[in-house]
Order: C-alpha cells, then structure tokens, then sequence
C-alpha cells in the first residue's frame, strides 16, 4: 500500500511540474514574459446566451448553437481539445451580425453532445463531422478551425473540396514534427500524456488539460464562471477519456498510422490548393509561432496572414473581437454577395427593358 502511495504521490508532483512546466515554456517563448494581468486584450463574455439544438448522427445527439440569418452564408466553428462551442462563444456573435449563419458544433464525446462508446480517435471523430454536414445539409462552407479541430476541419475539406468556400484557421495542426524535434517541456509533457498509467491519471484523473494546460495556455486569467463552463463537460474519470486520446492521436514519428495518413493528405494539399485562406497568427503563439506563420503567408497559395497580438494556443479567450471583426472583414474581401437581379415590372406587366440589348447611338 506504501509503494501505491508513493507512486500517486510522484504523479501527482509530475502533474504539478507538466503543467507548471508548460505554462513557463509558453509564456517565455516571447521577447518579453506574458504578464497575465497587463494583457486583456479585448471584452470576453463568460455568459453562453444561445439557444441549444440537437441533432442525431450516427446514432448520437451532437449540441450545437445555430445564429444569424439561416439565409446567409455558412461558417462552421470547429474546436479542439478540451473546448466545445463555449470555446466560440464571443466570436459566434460577431459573424452571426454580419448577415451570416454562424454554426458552431460540439465535437462527439465534447461539450453537450453525446458519448457513444467508441475510441474517440481521429478516424472516429471524421465520419461525426461528416455526419453533421450532411444531416444539417450545410452547403458552401466556410470553415472556422482550431487546434483538433482544424485537423478535422482540413481533413473535411481535402476530401470535399467542392463544398468549402474558405477557411479561416488559428493554432492549427498545419504539420507533424517529429517527437524530438520538440524542446524538452513539451516533449516532456506528450511523453507524459502518452505513457499508459501516466497520462491518465493526469489526464482522467486530476482533469489536467482542463484544469492546467487550458489556462495555461491563455493570456489572461480565465474566470471562476468560465472555469466552471470548462469543466462541466467532464465531471468524472470516464467522461475524461476524449481529452486523453487527442494528445495520444498526434503523430510523432508517423505513429499513428492511420492518423498520419489522413494528416499528411492534408497537409500536402494545403499549399497548393486555391481555397482562400486566413490565417491569424500572435505572439508568441504555441503551434504556429511568427515565423511558422510568415512561411504559411509566403508559400501557400491564396492565404492572408493576420497577426491579432499577444497570445498562447487558446486564443479565443483573448482576441474574440479581433478575431471575429477579421473574419468577417476578409469574408466581405473574398466572398462578395451576389447581386440581385429583380425585375422591375410596370403596371402593364412588361418588364423595365433592363435585359434588352443597348443600340448604338
């Protein structure tokens, strides 16, 4: 039984170190320290005043928020690990007033959605976003990614390339490195995530990426309210297990197979594809830093680059108007409305001539 405390006890303390350790890696890749309390960078909301809806796929309830003019054009939210739609929650609104149809869905086994007994691998997540598209009949999207999310997202538009209008994208999984060509921290911390034992009773147990590399990984201090919001999704040790299988998806070193397949797929298509794209980028950022993201700018075809400021990974919490008013900004640039053509009839039913040809004078 003392050898079983003992063991707890050293876990707990690497629990304490990996989140410790990865707060100070992200806050002084930077020039200077982030200073938590200089730097709220705009308004943010921890209220979630939106009206839930359901729909089924695959045989599980997926929660979603809908808002804005159902007429309008489609930008579809995508988060990633441990958020769901209240990840959004502030950035939703904006898009939704310009006269869009703003959606943004929690991923299986996240948020309000259901949890279905499966793996929750990548492979498993796909056909449930795929699911949702179709039973929502959503047509011409743009696409709005983040961290997990942004792979799934890729991932659906590489393989439905005619149905996505645009992508905008944010600390995104825009390639695989190699477990060693991390610096020791985070190579630390994935090594931790990924050791059976280890990483759950990091991760199921003590909750660790709600509870450390979540606020973390924000600039500003996340409040009671939106700590609470974070962790009602789950509450128990099982509840938990979507959250240890992301870390344990990525793949270093081509392992998983299966996911570094789907990945790679993506990742040589982006470049080249002619989708437009926007990229917002901060500092010092956690996995696009400025110069991953000027490489982006430089080298892929039809991309914009926005730099928003100070932030770490989970940059909603700090740059929700920015990031929405840049939106809908390079939305307006890019997918100008269609002009309308009505006819204007005069009382004898003729039209006004618009469509007759013009004669020379």
């Amino acid at each position: 039984m003392g050898f079983i405390l003992k063991w707890i006890f050293r876990l707990f303390l690497l629990l304490i170190v990996v989140g410790a350790g990865f707060g100070f890696y992200l806050t002084t890749l930077g020039p200077d320290p982030v200073v938590k309390e200089q730097r709220q960078m705009s308004e943010v909301w921890a209220d979630y005043p939106f009206e839930s809806h359901y729909i089924t796929v695959n045989g599980s309830a997926m929660h979603y928020i809908d808002e804005g003019d159902p007429d309008g054009p489609v930008f579809l939210f995508l988060h990633g690990n441990p958020t769901s739609s209240y990840l959004w929650r502030n950035i939703v609104p904006v898009v939704a007033a310009s006269g869009a149809r703003a959606i943004a869905v929690d991923n299986i086994g996240f948020g309000a959605s259901d949890r279905p007994d499966i793996g929750y691998t990548f492979v498993e997540h796909a056909p449930y976003i795929d699911g949702f598209i179709e039973a929502m009949e959503l047509k011409d999207i743009t696409l709005v990614i983040h961290d997990w999310g942004s792979a799934l997202g890729f991932d659906y538009a590489y393989r439905n390339q005619d149905n996505v209008r645009g992508i905008a994208f944010m600390e995104a999984i825009y390639r695989v490195p190699n477990m060693s060509d991390l610096s020791t921290v985070p190579q630390a911390m994935f090594t931790a995530f990924r050791t059976p034992g280890v990483g759950e009773l990091i991760v199921l147990g003590f909750n660790g990426f709600v509870e450390r590399v979540l606020p973390f990984s924000v600039v500003r201090e996340l409040t009671e309210d939106e700590m609470a919001a974070y962790r009602e999704p789950f509450p128990t040790y099982g509840s938990r297990l979507p959250t240890l299988v992301w870390p344990r998806q990525i793949p270093f070193d081509g392992e998983p197979e299966d996911v570094a397949r789907r990945v790679n797929a993506f990742i040589k298509w982006l470049p080249t594809s002619s989708v437009p794209k926007l990229l917002f980028y901060f500092e010092p950022g956690a996995l696009i830093t400025q110069d991953a993201a000027q490489r982006i700018a430089d080298t892929w075809t039809n991309t914009e680059a926005v730099k928003l400021g100070t932030g770490l990974h989970f940059v909603q919490e700090d740059h929700p108007q920015e990031i929405g008013d840049g939106i809908v900004d390079w939305a307006v640039r890019n997918f100008p409305p269609e002009p309308a053509f009505d006819l204007l009839e005069f009382e004898d039913g003729t039209d006004d001539g618009a469509g007759d040809e013009v004669q020379p004078e």
